[in-house]
């Protein structure tokens, strides 16, 4: 496969790169465990967060699936050095805002789980945003095209 591209990126590119599709491989194993959860897994469960699993609306479930395959493409995108991994990782952002805009404003989920709850969520924008401008700088620079 011939890559456009003729900048180089440096090493730490393509560390980066990895890295981020090593975290959103571990998204996407969440999304399965989550979505695939049995009824016998459901039971398992204190009645409190059963019932938030039970009424999370199904486009936070849809905002989930592409926050997580969308970074994950973002990051192969990345690793083939193709300009559009900025156009996947602005739309697993959009998925992660709506996920989490729900998550923050339109359930219980902290009263349920607690406010030590918040930091993942908190991560995963923070990464995701980092994500987004870190493929439009590389594609500012040539790494990408």
């Amino acid at each position: 496969m011939k890559i456009n591209s003729s900048i180089r990126p440096p090493k730490w590119f393509w560390i980066v790169s990895t890295l981020a599709l090593l975290w959103n491989l571990m998204g996407v194993f969440a999304y399965l465990a989550d979505a695939f959860m049995t009824i016998e897994d459901l039971g398992t469960l204190p009645q409190d967060q059963r019932l938030l699993y039970e009424s999370r609306p199904v486009w936070v479930t849809s905002a989930y699936a592409i926050a997580v395959w969308g970074g994950t493409l973002a990051c192969i995108a990345l690793l083939f050095r193709k300009k559009w991994a900025r156009t996947l990782f602005l739309v697993s952002l959009i998925g992660v805002i709506a996920q989490n805009l729900y998550q923050f404003l339109m359930s219980n989920t902290f009263e349920v789980y607690g406010t030590s709850a918040m930091f993942l969520p908190i991560m995963v924008i923070v990464i995701s945003i980092a994500l987004l401008l870190f493929s439009k700088s590389c594609y500012s620079k040539g790494w990408i095209s």
